[in-house]
């Protein structure tokens, strides 16, 4: 029986250990060959393998190959210009096509805001948010292209937020704002990208990564009596696939939680309690006013790590 992605060619950032590993494994067992894409970095961005032939990247492309499937391995750097590009060109010249994009790459620089130093909040924001960027770009040229050729793409990109992104997380203050900024540009993509056939949405995964292994250790751990392991990366990526298929036409400009087995769709920001007071405030009086909303609202919204 033909997977769902049969016929078509993923690339997946940040694709050689961790939910990246899985997604790659995920899509070829589908059908999908795959440009495998890993800088080979530690968990802080640094000391990456330059070496495709022997990183991650090229480790997943052999557990691709050695179950049956199509892959190669991107070693280039896709918070450039240069690599994100390169990526695109891979899939086509090793392939001869691009239909989804998964952006995944990423890492960590925790500090509380006091000690972050400015370094680390521009490490974090370019892998981040500009890793997915730069290869949105690439690929929604390459879209639109064809589709102004008359080549209509069913084209899928599936970019990777955070809770973080969603609610913010006590330690993570460049981590959260990246991941905020990632969901704000899906809507943008998804918004001037569908007229050429190109859908874009977001996912905020809960799974056990090197990323999330030691920040939230306990919640993480897998479990000891061969029960459900809810946290284990190869939960989310059935839904990664799926939306990186055709057959999730008419599915853009969204936002899921996945976690363990459920999957929710996320709301966003919504009008809550208002007060028009039909004229300009004073500063006394639309302090009360603004007690009266709160109140009304009930608990501010969740923050990860607060004690």
């Amino acid at each position: 029986m033909a997977g769902i992605c049969e016929g078509r060619v993923a690339v997946v950032t940040g694709a050689g250990r961790g939910l990246g590993r899985t997604h790659a494994l995920a899509f070829a067992a589908e059908g999908a060959r795959v440009v495998v894409n890993d800088l080979g970095v530690a968990l802080d961005g640094t000391h990456g393998d330059p070496n495709t032939s022997t990183g991650p990247a090229q480790q997943v492309v052999d557990e691709i190959r050695a179950l049956g499937g199509e892959a190669v391995a991107h070693g280039g750097d896709i918070a450039t210009t240069e690599g994100a590009a390169s990526l695109v060109t891979t899939a086509l010249d090793a392939f001869g096509r691009l239909d989804t994009l998964v952006n995944n790459a990423g890492f960590l620089r925790d500090r509380m805001l006091v000690n972050l130093d400015e370094d680390d909040w521009d490490a974090v924001m370019r892998v981040h948010l500009k890793g997915h960027f730069l290869p949105l770009k690439h690929a929604s040229a390459h879209w639109r292209a064809e589709a102004k050729a008359g080549r209509a793409p069913q084209a899928r990109v599936v970019n990777t937020s955070s809770g973080a992104g969603l609610l913010g997380s006590v330690g993570q203050g460049n981590y959260s704002a990246a991941k905020a900024g990632i969901l704000g540009l899906t809507f943008v993509a998804a918004a001037e990208m569908g007229r050429y056939g190109v859908q874009v949405n977001a996912i905020a995964p809960a799974a056990r990564t090197r990323m999330t292994e030691r920040t939230f250790a306990e919640a993480m751990a897998a479990p000891e009596d061969g029960a459900f392991d809810a946290m284990a990366p190869e939960n989310v990526s059935p839904l990664v696939v799926w939306l990186g298929a055709g057959g999730s036409a008419g599915v853009t400009g969204r936002v899921f939680e996945v976690e363990a087995g459920r999957v929710s769709l996320m709301e966003g920001w919504r009008v809550g309690p208002s007060v028009d007071k039909a004229g300009q405030w004073m500063p006394g009086e639309v302090g009360e006013a603004v007690r009266k909303l709160v109140g009304e609202a009930g608990p501010a919204g969740a923050v990860y790590g607060a004690g």
